[in-house]
């Protein structure tokens, strides 16, 4: 069967969910595509070139229509966030890419991951303009925040954070929520974990919050954990494996929160036909209002851009001035 996977946008982000896809083995061909195809084909060129170090998988570029033949495509265009901006900072910007390529879209069969930031928002954009069922736009969500939290357990409790058993749900950004009332360690609930406290929860819920800014005040940009995270959701979707993964997509079921309408992350089903199953995970009384809180703030975010000139643009015709070539999570 063949497993083709496109990337759109071959910035730093692209790029390394690329090279995690190739050493995951799971696509038999990866094709990229860039406004800047020239730096596409050298990215292209780059990979073929380690092709004795990963399993077989054609790499090259394809014009955006062709994209119609793979099974998963990957959203990695947008520019990046600056320094001390958040990730909503971002929304107007990137929703006019992501709507451009949603409309190219329209009439896919496959499946669409979404990793331009704000992820959220735009995972709805992009549902909205391609026309593709909910289950079939999946954005990273908050995979990246859980990975996080879970190596900063690890690292509080010295444990692997394979052993941790601990997410992180609703916006990917600063009004995410971690359930920590569900946390556990090989089952044992952290909360009974000697010299767990409260303020250890929030000082590890801050800092996982604040990671990616920490991240870009370095280096500029992060890029290869979310293309560790891309390439294993990409394997789920293409192997069939049926995943409980936090992906972000448009809530249609969750009406007892008030979350229907919203692209958000909640532990999914994650399977060759999507995100089929949203599962609603126990949760304390202060954590569902921090989740309703989540929402709306995705809300209002969402119609901020619809009210917008943006807004306009993302579900009228499509620009044709030059749009940017990444983005970072």
């Amino acid at each position: 069967m063949n497993k083709h996977v496109g990337i759109i946008g071959t910035g730093s982000v692209g790029t390394s969910v690329a090279v995690s896809t190739l050493l995951s083995g799971a696509a038999s061909a990866l094709w990229l595509h860039d406004l800047n195809m020239a730096r596409a084909e050298g990215e292209a060129m780059d990979l073929v070139h380690g092709a004795a170090y990963y399993p077989d998988c054609e790499v090259r570029t394809a014009a955006l229509d062709e994209m119609r033949q793979c099974e998963v495509v990957v959203i990695a265009a947008g520019r990046n966030s600056r320094p001390g901006e958040t990730r909503l900072g971002l929304l107007r910007d990137n929703a006019r890419v992501v709507a451009d390529i949603g409309r190219s879209l329209v009439g896919f069969t496959g499946t669409v991951v979404v990793v331009t930031n704000p992820v959220d928002v735009l995972t709805l954009v992009m549902q909205q303009t391609s026309g593709l069922p909910p289950e079939r736009v999946l954005g990273t969500g908050t995979m990246l925040d859980t990975a996080r939290l879970r190596q900063m357990m690890g690292r509080e409790l010295g444990t692997a954070a394979n052993s941790i058993h601990a997410q992180v749900v609703g916006e990917h950004g600063d009004s995410e929520v971690v359930l920590w009332s569900g946390a556990q360690v090989g089952g044992v609930p952290v909360r009974q974990w000697p010299g767990w406290s409260q303020a250890t929860e929030a000082r590890l819920a801050r800092e996982v919050r604040e990671a990616a800014y920490e991240v870009i005040r370095r280096k500029g940009a992060t890029n290869h954990a979310i293309g560790l995270v891309t390439a294993s959701l990409l394997r789920c979707l293409l192997r069939g494996e049926r995943r409980v993964l936090t992906v972000s997509r448009v809530q249609i079921d969750t009406a007892a929160l008030g979350l229907q309408g919203v692209a958000l992350s909640l532990p999914t089903v994650v399977s060759a036909q999507g995100g089929t199953q949203v599962l609603l995970p126990q949760m304390a009384d202060n954590e569902v209002a921090a989740l309703r809180n989540s929402a709306q703030v995705l809300r209002q975010a969402a119609g901020s851009l619809e009210e917008s000139t943006c807004g306009g643009a993302m579900f009228g015709s499509p620009r044709t001035d030059s749009l940017p070539p990444e983005t970072l999570c």
